[in-house]
């Protein structure tokens, strides 16, 4: 390893100082190198390099190697460690690397920091770029900002490569062809090269000079073992139950090992046996219905593997179980304004992925599956899901039901928010009589339904369809950005 990291530093201190690489004596300003970071991972992917570098211990002007006494392990912003108070200011979360190494009886520091895949990394507010050998304010450069986009709209996580130099046997071995083909209800073929000519159409495996090479979408979706990946390995989903409301106490946890789609009925089941349910008499016989509905417990699932970022290493879905809540969580800022969610257009970091869990029935049509939970929800009256941009990650929350006298007014607001949203997306109107089945509520309750719909317009959430309209009982209702 610290043969392999002499070369790197004896190939960067060849380089002009430039837009994916910077030279520094001893200077460690947090901010300066927080700018830096961003700068040199959005330069490095215009630069189509895998890698931005910041190097301590060359000089900057004539590249003479001066060592450095900066210590990243030491070097703090305030009481805060260096490296988490960079990785808290910059967004999407970039995973890079302080690496000291000893060379020409001299030490060094080289940042290896990854360029950027999916969107622009900012640090704090703003996001930056490098222009020659200066840092800059992107958006005072739009002509590197529309290139930026161009680059980061071809990048495909599904398509780079997971593990290559394979034989054909390897590879089969490393992917579960069964789950594959039970999934789409087809028979395994007798052929090993019949399978292999299949998965290269479904750009699961891939051929060149190297032998087989599997692609990240084949791995993450049928791996037998997420380990047997190397960037992949800390990607399996997590399940973990909580006593009480907090987390201060582990009931059990579960770390998912197979691949998404191969584990996915299992780990369904899994959750399902971990989670509350009511007896209920129904026809004269006692029945068990699950406190949660399973379309949403399924559909939450499949957002929080298919949307992920996989550029946010260290980090993996999670699914944690409380007495009165469930949360589905996954690394990643939602491409979509939460508020917005049922309505907007579907937006996805990892098209290919979604569209084969599509294909294999694994979650709903594009763009119907948020409005199959809040459907789901209001079937059950149980109180409207919450979702949340929660530094850098997506967070669903379900919840346990609650009576309509136990919510409070925010809780209200939003599930009336959310019914207007779901009324708008079926081409209707929230009405005094849909609030009334929404929450529960019986006919001689109108009163009660006319106060919480003028609670939600109070709040902005909601506004009259027909202004004119002087009556609550017939007024109509629209979501505010209707």
């Amino acid at each position: 390893m610290e043969h392999k990291v002499s070369g790197l530093l004896e190939f960067l201190i060849t380089e002009q100082e430039s837009e994916w690489v910077e030279f520094k004596h001893n200077k460690a300003d947090p901010a300066e190198i927080g700018k830096n970071v961003s700068a040199l991972s959005n330069s490095a992917s215009l630069c189509g390099r895998e890698f931005g570098y910041i190097v301590w211990g060359v000089d900057d002007t004539n590249h003479s190697l001066v060592g450095t006494a900066f210590d990243p392990q030491r070097a703090k912003k305030g009481n805060e460690p260096l490296e988490n108070w960079l990785l808290r200011g910059l967004h999407p979360q970039v995973n890079f690397e302080f690496i000291s190494i000893r060379y020409d009886e001299k030490d060094f520091v080289i940042l290896q920091i990854p360029s950027c895949k999916y969107a622009p990394v900012r640090f704090e507010e703003h996001e930056y770029v490098r222009i020659g050998g200066t840092t800059k304010n992107l958006k005072n450069h739009p002509e590197k900002e529309r290139e930026l986009w161009k680059r980061l709209q071809k990048y495909e996580f599904e398509t780079e490569i997971a593990r290559e130099g394979l034989s054909l046997k390897e590879a089969l071995s490393m992917i579960d062809i069964k789950s594959y083909y039970e999934l789409l209800n087809e028979p395994v073929p007798n052929s090993n090269d019949a399978v292999f000519e299949r998965l290269v159409q479904e750009k699961i495996l891939m051929h060149n000079e190297s032998g087989i090479s599997i692609s990240n979408l084949g791995a993450v979706l049928f791996a037998r073992n997420l380990g047997d990946f190397d960037s992949l390995a800390r990607k399996g989903i997590r399940l973990i139950e909580f006593r009480g409301a907090g987390r201060t106490e582990t009931i059990r946890e579960q770390a998912g090992s197979r691949g998404y789609a191969s584990g996915f009925v299992g780990l369904l089941g899994f959750l399902k046996s971990w989670l509350p349910s009511n007896e209920v008499i129904k026809d004269a016989l006692r029945v068990v219905v699950p406190t949660y509905p399973d379309i949403a417990i399924r559909e939450l699932t499949a957002n929080a593997l298919i949307h992920q970022d996989f550029s946010i290493s260290g980090s993996s879905p999670t699914i944690e179980i409380f007495a009165d809540r469930i949360e589905f969580t996954n690394p990643g800022s939602p491409l979509i304004e939460p508020s917005r969610f049922l309505d907007s257009p579907p937006r996805s970091r990892n098209d290919k992925l979604a569209n084969l869990m599509r294909r294999l029935t694994l979650c709903e049509e594009r763009g119907s599956g948020i409005d199959k939970v809040v459907t789901a929800v209001e079937l059950y009256q149980l109180p409207a899901p919450t979702f949340v941009d929660l530094n850098g990650h997506t967070r669903t929350t379900l919840f346990a039901p609650k009576k309509l006298e136990d919510m409070d007014r925010q809780e209200r607001n939003w599930a009336c928010y959310l019914h207007a949203c779901l009324m708008r997306v079926t081409n209707q109107y929230l009405t005094n009589t849909s609030v009334r089945k929404r929450f529960g509520l019986r006919d001689e309750e109108a009163a009660k339904a006319t106060r919480i719909i003028q609670d939600a317009k109070n709040a902005g959430l909601i506004r009259d369809a027909d202004p004119d309209n002087n009556s609550p009982k017939l007024s109509k209702y629209v979501p505010h950005w209707a």
